[in-house]
């Protein structure tokens, strides 16, 4: 468990600050209390070694021994594999973190994530591609807040399907997109309100800040 090393940059800017996605596994190795250290990585010059950890040249990895992982859902779900902290051991408990880690990922963020940037770009909202996004947005949230208002976590208990799902979700609140979701915005706050995400991201604004 000692040789758990978590890379992400050196530094970002203040607006990315505290959603860069190293808190995410900083968050599940809180949560199963898995020891594990940080390593840094250039933001500004991303170099060959860089590239062969992560094809796209962004963060995070985790490297686990003689495993070198990438992308977030991947390296959760090999962190769920070891700590029931993080996924129940039966298989149907299983099972059901997996499908919510997907649509965490393919479902939920694929909608968001274009409504952020366009919100991070300053791009009105009030165009037909503005609209589009909008209305695609909507649809996914209206489904996420009939699930959340039946339950307290995806899977039953918390899990790392929360850790991403709850993730996607705060970041559309900090552009106020939860609104008029109020389970969707109470299960965000249900999720950061855990000692192990308010150390993670106490950690990740203190990693960027020291590089300032």
């Amino acid at each position: 468990m000692a040789g758990l090393i978590l890379t992400t940059y050196d530094w970002v800017p203040e607006a990315p600050r505290g959603y860069v996605r190293d808190i995410r596994l900083r968050w599940a190795l809180e949560e199963a209390e898995l020891p594990y250290r940080v390593a840094s990585t250039p933001f500004h010059r991303r170099d060959a070694a860089h590239f062969a950890h992560q094809p796209f040249g962004q963060v995070p990895w985790l490297t686990d021994g003689d495993l070198s992982i990438f992308e977030s859902g991947a390296i959760l779900l090999h962190l769920g594999e070891r700590s029931t902290a993080l996924m129940p051991a039966d298989p149907r408990g299983r099972s059901d973190v997996r499908e919510w880690v997907f649509a965490a990922l393919n479902s939920v963020e694929m909608a968001s994530l274009p409504w952020v940037l366009f919100h991070f770009a300053g791009d009105a909202f009030d165009t037909p591609g503005g609209r589009q996004l909008q209305a695609f947005l909507d649809v996914r949230l209206e489904h996420m807040e009939q699930v959340l208002s039946a339950r307290t976590w995806l899977a039953g208990t918390f899990s790392v399907a929360d850790i991403l799902m709850a993730d996607v979700l705060r970041l559309v609140d900090r552009f106020d997109g939860l609104a008029a979701r109020p389970a969707c915005r109470g299960y965000v706050a249900r999720a950061t309100a855990r000692p192990a995400f308010v150390k993670a991201y106490e950690d990740q604004i203190a990693h960027f800040a020291a590089a300032d």
